[in-house]
């Protein structure tokens, strides 16, 4: 006969229900769609003052293109918008694409965070997007909106850790969520992974391609595809800062089950 030993955390969590949605990603999705379900709902000049008090807008950062008191909001806005915009969306179609992604990656990032550090997380990787987003598009009047920066940053941070507990063996379905437990590999060693190597690169291909003018981001139609990038970078450097899991002082981030 022959025992298998693994961690206590993981025997439990493979006992909770594979679509257990953490309660932080359920709130931000109802907080989403509200806020898309108001912006149907008032009229076309309250819509434009919700835009301008919580939207992105670049031009508000540069006082040759607007003078002071032209947005609402004023010195907190300039703060606030760095993050609220994340709530705002285009349309149905991108607030449901955002909120399926956001399902399938920062589920895993918030089980593995909880619900203070993944808030904190969301809200730093979504001002990364912003702040890059800002440097690319100085002085613009277009606002930006969408939580795609930060759903890149949980991309991102999903993958410091699903493949922590495989070694270099193929993927398989559940391997995130059963990764979640387990301590991430420093970057250096996951960027060494041929497998994070090509999901990289496919995605910073498909950000590419979309900039060049598929629908969907902010009020024209177009990507900010710069924001996806930021969010994504700094999801990618600063997740040891909020992972609460850390590696064994030898440096051995995986130990297979125990068998005898």
């Amino acid at each position: 006969m022959i025992d298998v030993l693994e961690p206590p955390r993981l025997a439990a969590h493979r006992r909770e229900p594979m679509l257990n949605v953490p309660p932080v990603i359920t709130v931000l999705a109802a907080a989403m769609l509200l806020i898309q379900l108001v912006r149907d709902w008032v009229d076309v000049e309250t819509g434009i003052e919700i835009l301008a008090l919580f939207a992105f807008i670049p031009a508000r950062f540069d006082p040759s293109v607007l003078a002071d008191g032209v947005l609402p909001g004023g010195t907190a806005a300039d703060a606030w918008t760095f993050v609220t915009y994340a709530f705002l969306h285009g349309g149905w179609t991108h607030v449901g694409l955002n909120l399926l992604w956001m399902l399938a990656f920062g589920t895993p990032v918030a089980r593995r965070f909880g619900a203070v550090r993944f808030l904190l997380f969301f809200a730093v990787t979504a001002a990364a997007g912003a702040g890059l987003h800002l440097v690319t598009h100085e002085g613009e009047l277009v606002p930006m909106i969408g939580a795609s920066a930060a759903v890149s940053g949980c991309m991102a941070g999903a993958l410091r850790f699903m493949f922590a507990h495989e070694g270099r063996g193929a993927w398989r379905p559940g391997m995130m969520e059963s990764a979640v437990h387990f301590p991430a590999p420093p970057l250096t060693r996951v960027m060494r992974d041929r497998r994070v190597i090509g999901f990289v690169a496919v995605w910073f291909i498909i950000n590419l391609a979309f900039g060049v003018g598929a629908p969907a981001g902010i009020v024209d139609g177009s990507v900010a595809w710069q924001a996806h990038i930021g969010g994504f970078l700094v999801g990618l450097l600063l997740f040891p800062l909020f992972d609460p899991i850390r590696g064994r002082p030898d440096g051995d981030y995986y130990s297979p089950p125990t068998r005898h």
